[in-house]
């Protein structure tokens, strides 16, 4: 009987064996692969580790090790404090298994790099593959041990003149299954396509009307609603409609009418008119299904030729943030009318609606029922880039909040970046995909590269109040205030009914700078969403302006919202990555308002 105990390849003996040629070939063609999606910098460490594994130095192959030799870390590098060895070894763990279950997956060597070391190991591929296909003997006891085997260092182990016959077999009981799921695939994803579109909202810009025959007002009229359009187009999710053809310029439209005609939901139309110097531009939306207006708004713009350009762009871009965002009419109209069951739904675009109203307050009811919700979807339409990236959100929400299943934070986070990357993956521009990316970054330690994704996000759309919230926080909650508080300021201006956590750095700049009145201001405005950070702000707020009474009752609630924020403020804080003169600032006030760790228990 065979043993499923796998054997060492790099050893101290190793220089007896002929290995190191094949580990070598094999992480040649791995490397040259175009399926194989890791950074220079992570194929740079796969070729150090394995490197120093055959010349029998695994023992070595410690962080600090790591950050000196492939990252260009110096001799003061701390691997707690800087991650960067840890995260990179997490991504590329996450590249190899992406390698070998595609175009790696009959390699005659596997490598990879166990969870919790950076050893890495040499797997026989091949008598895998063969085990999988039922290429072992009628024995019952060798039938079920399908562990890889890891390379055995001699040339006399590699027994494949048995398996040949065996694995020609298999090969082409694989080639017919795969080409047959490739027809299965290819003609079931148009369905898919045509099912998972046909429940995004849908909007048409109509041609804004004007009266007056001024060529100017012609063409901002009709620039603005081009510009709608193209803003619009950057926010996931919409299905976007031209108005119907024979349609002009400066015609008056009864959009109800025109929505029930050509099927649209959302229709966004306006008129431009000019008072002397000011060009006038109102907008509004209506919901065709209802007949009711949700939004109206006017825009006065000082009227110059050479800024028309500038007038149709601002205009049309503050029109589409109020529309299209994740907190905007829209989105906010189609949550509002969510069926209440607890059901996960059969409908993908509905389980990402369901994570924008979950990511309002973080509601931890809401989590598990959301994040299932999501797991199907991803299944259902394993092409739906904002379901992978709004699950990316929920796993790392399980990790930092203390809500997976398992209590395990580090595979959580595992998790978060998976479904993220595999978001970008299949599409690299995906915003909801960069802003989740950003934050499981930020949340591993990995502060730059958070930062440097929030950026390149706000890049792309720089509309989205979303992304400029993200940034902001992003940069405040490590220190950097100048920065980071316009970003937030400019988000909440934008935004109808802002979500509670764009106030939270807001209040902490405030109780920094001593100005408690309006940090209970901004504290009281996140309580909305029923968040514990809101109540513990308002606590520190109201002690400091001495209401003892109602600091103490806001204490009783952020226990009561936030158990672990409750139980240890600074352990909760800093799991956010908070700078210490926030953590020692809210500590002392925390104190001040009544809270003891013994209350906190």
């Amino acid at each position: 009987m065979r043993s499923g105990r796998q054997q060492l390849v790099a050893t101290g003996d190793v220089e007896e064996f002929d290995c190191p040629a094949r580990v070598r070939e094999e992480l040649s063609r791995v490397l040259q692969s175009d399926h194989f999606h890791a950074t220079p910098k992570r194929r740079a460490m796969l070729t150090f580790l394995i490197e120093e594994a055959l010349a029998g130095r695994a023992d070595t192959l410690k962080g600090y090790a790591i950050g000196l030799a492939v990252f260009g870390r110096d001799e003061n590098f701390d691997p707690q404090s800087d991650p960067i060895v840890r995260l990179e070894a997490r991504r590329l763990r996450h590249d190899l298994d992406s390698y070998y279950i595609a175009e790696g997956a009959r390699n005659p060597i596997r490598i990879s790099i166990p969870k919790g070391q950076y050893a890495p190991k040499f797997h026989d591929n091949l008598a895998s593959v063969t085990a999988r296909d039922g290429s072992t003997t009628g024995n019952d006891e060798t039938a079920g041990s399908h562990a890889p085997e890891e390379v055995n260092a001699s040339p006399r182990s590699v027994r494949t003149s048995s398996r040949l016959p065996w694995l020609v077999a298999g090969g082409a009981v694989l080639f017919a299954l795969l080409v047959l799921g490739e027809a299965v695939v290819t003609r079931f994803q148009p369905v898919q396509q045509e099912r998972l579109e046909a429940s995004q909202p849908s909007v048409m810009v109509l041609p804004f009307s004007v009266t007056s025959t001024d060529p100017e007002q012609q063409i901002l009229a009709a620039g603005i609603a081009e510009q709608i359009m193209t803003a619009l187009s950057r926010f996931p999710d919409f299905r976007i409609f031209w108005p119907p053809s024979g349609r002009k310029v400066g015609e008056t439209f009864d959009p109800v009418e025109i929505g029930q005609q050509e099927n649209v939901s959302f229709l966004i139309s306006g008129s431009v008119v000019s008072e002397g110097e000011i060009v006038r531009v109102a907008a509004k939306l209506v919901h065709s299904p209802s007949k009711r207006v949700l939004w109206s708004g006017s825009y006065d713009r000082k009227r110059s030729r050479t800024t028309l350009l500038e007038i149709e762009k601002s205009i049309a871009s503050e029109i589409a943030t109020v529309a299209g965002q994740p907190y905007g009419v829209i989105k906010s109209e189609l949550a509002s009318n969510l069926p209440a069951g607890s059901e996960p739904s059969n409908d993908s675009f509905e389980c990402v609606l369901r994570g924008y109203v979950y990511r309002r307050n973080f509601s931890r009811q809401l989590h598990a029922k959301v994040q299932e919700c999501l797991n199907r979807a991803v299944k259902r339409d394993p092409g739906y880039v904002e379901a992978w990236a709004m699950l990316g959100w929920l796993y790392l929400d399980s990790g930092r909040f203390g809500l997976a299943a398992e209590g395990d934070k580090e595979l959580a986070f595992d998790r978060a970046l998976d479904a993220a990357s595999h978001a970008l993956s299949l599409d690299g521009n995906n915003i909801l995909a960069l802003k989740a990316l950003s934050s499981i970054n930020h949340y591993m330690g990995n502060i730059e590269e958070g930062e440097r994704l929030a950026k390149k996000a706000l890049d792309l759309n720089p509309n989205d109040p979303d992304t400029l919230a993200q940034l902001g926080w992003r940069l405040a909650v490590v220190g950097k205030f100048e920065e980071g508080i316009p970003y937030l300021e400019k988000a909440i201006e934008r935004t109808r009914n802002a979500p509670g956590w764009y106030f939270h750095l807001i209040a902490i700049n405030h109780m920094l700078n001593g100005r408690y009145a309006e940090m209970l201001t901004a504290a009281k405005k996140g309580v909305l969403d029923g968040s514990g950070v809101s109540w513990c702000l308002v606590a520190v707020a109201q002690s400091k302006l001495g209401n003892k009474s109602a600091a103490r009752a806001a204490l009783e609630k952020m226990a009561d919202v936030s158990p672990g924020l409750g139980r240890d403020p600074g352990t909760f804080l800093r799991s956010h990555q908070a700078s210490e003169r926030i953590v020692s600032s809210l500590m002392a006030g925390l104190k001040e308002a009544g809270w003891t760790a013994a209350a906190g228990q």
